[in-house]
């Protein structure tokens, strides 16, 4: 297994350590509520190192990330961050990324299990003055998210956090360290940071300390891969290979909205503008339930005995107190108030359709 740069402080703090796309992560060090409401009531910190990081440089760059996303990049100056998503000819998804404008190129972070998979779609799709580099295993990133999660790195930096926009970054120094600080996170909370710096050990691990000497105040908190799942659920946010993969496309997954199909053409484009004028056969949405036992990934769903549909996702929600989860859905049955039926083992269990995010974010 591959490890992050801060692989040896999981160890020191006895976190539960496991593989995942590869690496050696933490899933959990004192427990996943804890580090859940340490973020939704004042700052954690995930070491999300395994994700990937792709420069797309050359005179051509702009055109070839225009052309494999879906999102418009032409909307984005230097020092702005899209989420965008990439799809195959058929409108399956590749994966859902975020696209950095670092002025005269670009920066795409991917997904840590989609790493060897994107990068070699990437390079097939080549054109022109375009070259794809992989600096994933040269990048530490850090997140650093809730409330009090200016509060502590303002202490390490003379960047003004605060004007810093959301879906914005600025370069500088954090601990003395050369840094990207952005605006961005997957928690639902909207004070929320990401760090990127050289994955050197030394280097990392004294940001690390660093950061937890600025937060001791606010009894901040490391955070695994659990709570990372928990939080992104609550906040309604889509985890590739669960919520969507290459047999299902952005509209149905509800990211419609990052999939301008008014813009010139891009790869997918026009299968999805006939998926769209055909009208979608199933949707995701979020269901609740008030039943103890979670509904996971592939259980199957009911409504009056007719299979409807199958849970992509599912967990706790520690700020309801209540098991949520997503699925797709027949279109016809996925209205907001409809109940349903997830079959676990042999039981049936009683949910209802939701709006989401599931809390307000």
């Amino acid at each position: 297994m591959k490890k992050t740069a801060f692989n040896n402080i999981h160890k020191e703090l006895k976190a539960k350590l496991v593989e995942f796309a590869g690496f050696e992560m933490p899933v959990q060090y004192e427990g996943i509520l804890s580090e859940h409401k340490a973020v939704r009531e004042s700052v954690g910190v995930f070491d999300v190192s395994h994700m990937g990081e792709v420069e797309i440089r050359g005179k051509d760059a702009f055109e070839f990330v225009q052309k494999i996303t879906t999102n418009d990049v032409s909307k984005i100056s230097e020092g702005k961050v899209q989420y965008s998503s990439m799809c195959y000819e058929h409108g399956g998804m590749v994966d859902d990324l975020l696209v950095y404008h670092c002025g005269d190129y670009y920066m795409l972070v991917i997904n840590a299990s989609n790493i060897e998979k994107d990068i070699n779609w990437m390079k097939k799709n080549v054109f022109g003055d375009v070259k794809v580099i992989d600096i994933s295993d040269a990048t530490s990133l850090l997140a650093v998210q809730g409330k009090n999660s200016i509060k502590t790195l303002q202490k390490l930096t003379n960047i003004d956090l605060s004007s810093i926009e959301y879906y914005s970054y600025k370069r500088g120094k954090l601990a003395d360290v050369d840094v990207i600080i952005s605006h961005t996170g997957y928690t639902g909370e909207k004070v929320c940071f990401e760090i990127y710096m050289p994955s050197d050990v030394t280097i990392s691990e004294k940001v690390w300390k660093e950061i937890f000497k600025a937060g001791e105040e606010f009894n901040i908190k490391p955070v695994g891969l659990g709570a990372r799942d928990t939080l992104r659920l609550e906040a309604a946010y889509r985890l590739y290979g669960n919520d969507m993969d290459e047999n299902t496309n952005p509209l149905e997954a509800g990211l419609g909205w990052i999939t301008k199909l008014e813009k010139e053409n891009f790869i997918g484009k026009d299968v999805l503008l006939e998926i769209k004028s055909k009208g979608l056969t199933r949707k995701l949405v979020g269901f609740t339930s008030n039943d103890k036992i979670i509904a996971r990934h592939g259980y199957e769903v009911y409504i009056n005995g007719e299979k409807v549909g199958y849970v992509t996702s599912g967990g706790p929600s520690p700020i309801l107190n209540k098991n949520i989860g997503f699925a797709y859905i027949k279109t016809e049955h996925a209205k907001i108030g409809n109940s349903i039926n997830i079959k676990i083992r042999d039981k049936m269990i009683n949910a209802e359709i939701v709006k989401t995010p599931f809390i307000p974010i």
